[in-house]
């Protein structure tokens, strides 16, 4: 048989965890776990954009080095450039994805007032 204070208590536990239950659904934010895989998302995107330039410049340097018979020169050359092409897409991103965080900060605050 239950205690009479412990029914009390599981009674008030149950009605708390229902308040949070229905606060959570009333407030449609991102829960902690989407920001989790959204901040990975963005991880991997800006990874693939340096992959991507430098296997970009890393093809025309070897093209252009077969054509002109130089191998190494112009390998190297491209995939300096890759790189910094990959780079300058990275930060272009994270400075878009700045803007995005900065905005919603901004409605989120305007909406607390």
């Amino acid at each position: 048989m239950i205690d009479p204070a412990e029914k009390e208590r599981l009674e008030r536990l149950e009605a708390r965890i229902e308040a949070l239950k229905k606060a959570e659904a009333a407030e449609p934010g991102k829960r902690h776990q989407d920001e989790h895989y959204s901040q990975a998302q963005l991880a991997w995107r800006m990874v693939i954009e340096l992959v991507a330039g430098l296997g970009i410049g890393f093809g025309i340097g070897y093209a252009v080095d077969l054509w002109l018979g130089t191998l190494p020169i112009f390998l190297v050359l491209f995939i300096l450039l890759g790189f910094a092409a990959g780079v300058r897409v990275m930060m272009r991103s994270a400075a878009e994805i700045q803007r995005q965080q900065v905005a919603e900060q901004a409605a989120k605050d305007d909406k607390r007032d």
